[in-house]
């Protein structure tokens, strides 16, 4: 009897996970380098070891939150490399109107799993795990906890992700080494029928491996609701000082706990419907309406759930480098939290087409509509919060600022897009595909690259290189305007979005999206380049205050932590405690 591919990958997973487990257990009372107190580095964790285990041991066994956001930064970057370089690719392919770059290689079929995977890589495994980055390591320092609420689900929660991964990409590389299992080419949305006709065990493992994120960021989410309600430090942070990053955290929390198991009943019936003859979406099921009800209702609040975060950093930053305090911080607060509630009442306006009833559809309208206003009270609180301001343009500023620039862009286009008559002519052309790039890459990656730049000095102890960084920002926001810019002209021309070949009339502006495309990828190799060398080799910060916030009053929670750590290692060790304490 054969034994099938599937079979013999099953297996050597199990053994793996059985190889890890046996090689945690030699490991002396390992679940005992939690952090209490801070859990800074060479401190005593209050659990019989002065300091966390060396090397691969520490980073394969820590519960640190710290630690952790550390762990999801580099599988963020990981993420963002791959997703980068199928974008990459799938851009170099359109640069002409006929299958010619790709069709040596898998042709239409490698484009649609390239899209797959870009998409799904870019959403959920670069945003979100950066997104987590961020928090995992600031969350806890900005409300004075010892640490995440529950560091061991931390930890798993980060280590489900790893695997889910492969499970996603496994369709690109298994076949290298022979096992015919095929990349998924099913898109980022899954629609089905396509999903669910589409033969092979490929997209049942990338289904299980998306399945399985979810599972990840969903314990994520309960931690962070947990560590800023139960184990904030009530006394020094109430309710009425919590900073604006932690409350769009909070609300992020919020909103994943009650979209995500819609996205995993979602999955999972999918998997039934492929493998177990289950009707759930079958045409005389459910069919595919039921299934675009239910993607929607988690996948708008998804975007949400993206983009609130990266709101909070740039209303945290912007403050710090304009010399003022945040405009209408209490409205800011308001309109998270009322953009949190709304955004469960959008989710049809992605569906105007598909003939439901049009006093549906006018509804969502007018919510869809509706949402725009808080975002409007952040954009103008902003706005406020630079007038008159004593501005200085760091790289967290410029990064801040052009998150504003492009988060205005976005939203306007999705305001057009929100009107009926305009999204009837535009569904499904590329301008839905520029839109959609101006938030995630130019809204939220931008916010993360500005709260990375501002927070570099407190997770290396060393400065970034301030040239390196004004080009990956001034290329970031030239590639990324100059492509995205060229995909709303694609979409007013009629360019449908998902097609590997085109009229040569779109010729010209698909190859100015080409060569903003490779503009930003210029920018992101410098980025990479600037923090792999500035947390070796760069500047050491002689101040817990390195961006005189002391002077504005503005010394938060997580840099005065970091002032009286450093503190602890000079009185112990001097300059050079400081630099090994830097070197982790």
């Amino acid at each position: 009897m054969a034994v099938s591919p599937e079979l013999i990958l099953s297996v050597l997973m199990g053994l793996l996970l059985l190889v890890v487990a046996g090689w945690l257990t030699r490991l002396e009372d390992w679940q005992a380098y939690a952090p209490v107190g801070g859990g800074g580095y060479g401190e005593s964790t209050g659990h019989g070891h002065e300091e966390k285990p060396a090397g691969l041991t520490r980073w394969l066994t820590t519960v640190d939150h710290k630690d952790l956001g550390i762990l999801y930064l580099v599988f963020g970057v990981v993420a963002f490399a791959w997703g980068g370089i199928t974008a990459l690719l799938m851009r170099l392919e359109l640069t002409t109107p006929s299958m010619d770059l790709l069709s040596s290689y898998g042709g239409f079929g490698l484009y649609n799993a390239l899209l797959t995977t870009h998409g799904i890589t870019m959403l959920f495994l670069f945003a979100a795990p950066m997104i987590f980055a961020v928090g995992n390591y600031m969350v806890p320092l900005l409300v004075d906890a010892d640490d995440m609420a529950f560091p061991r689900i931390n930890a798993i929660a980060f280590w489900i992700l790893p695997f889910s991964t492969i499970l996603m990409w496994a369709g690109f590389f298994l076949p290298v080494v022979g096992i015919d299992i095929q990349a998924a080419k099913t898109a980022w949305t899954l629609y089905t029928p396509l999903s669910t006709s589409i033969e092979g065990v490929g997209v049942d493992v990338f289904l299980l491996g998306f399945h399985l994120s979810g599972f990840s960021t969903t314990m994520g989410a309960i931690n962070f609701i947990a560590t800023i309600v139960a184990e904030r430090n009530t006394e020094k942070v109430p309710w009425s000082k919590l900073d604006i990053f932690s409350w769009t955290m909070l609300t992020q929390g919020g909103l994943i706990l009650f979209a995500f198991p819609i996205l995993s009943g979602a999955v999972l019936m999918l998997l039934l419907d492929r493998n177990f003859g289950t009707m759930f979406f079958a045409a005389e099921g459910g069919g595919a309406l039921l299934f675009q009800h239910l993607f929607w209702f988690f996948g708008h609040p998804e975007v949400y759930i993206l983009v609130l975060p990266p709101m909070g950093l740039v209303s945290l930053i912007l403050p710090k480098f304009a010399g003022r305090k945040l405009f209408g911080f209490k409205f800011i607060v308001y309109s998270t939290l009322a953009i949190g509630i709304l955004s469960f009442g959008v989710w049809a306006h992605h569906m105007f087409t598909t003939g439901i009833n049009p006093r549906l559809t006018a509804s969502f309208m007018a919510i869809s509509l509706a949402i725009g206003v808080p975002s409007a009270v952040k954009v103008f609180n902003w706005i406020t919060t630079l007038w008159n301001g004593k501005l200085r343009m760091t790289a967290p500023m410029l990064f801040a600022v052009g998150f504003v620039q492009n988060f205005i862009i976005g939203g306007v286009t999705g305001v057009f897009l929100a009107a009926i008559p305009f999204d009837l002519v535009m569904q499904d052309t590329y301008y839905v595909v520029g839109h959609f790039h101006f938030i995630v890459f130019g809204a939220i990656g931008f916010a993360l690259f500005a709260g990375l730049y501002y927070w570099f000095p407190m997770m290396t102890g060393r400065m970034y290189d301030r040239r390196l960084a004004l080009w990956h920002f001034w290329l970031s926001i030239i590639g990324g305007n100059v492509t995205f810019i060229a995909m709303l002209i694609l979409g007013y021309g009629g360019m449908p979005r998902r097609y590997a070949t085109y009229l040569p009339q779109f010729m010209t502006w698909h190859a100015v999206a080409t060569l903003g495309a490779l503009v930003m990828t210029v920018a992101q190799l410098a980025f990479l380049w600037n923090f792999w060398q500035s947390a070796k080799y760069g500047k050491r910060i002689d101040s817990g205050d390195p961006w005189d916030l002391k002077e504005i009053d503005q010394f938060t929670h997580e840099w005065d932590w970091y002032e009286q750590k450093r503190e602890r290692l000079l009185a112990d060790g001097g300059e050079e405690a400081d630099g090994a304490e830097t070197a982790n």
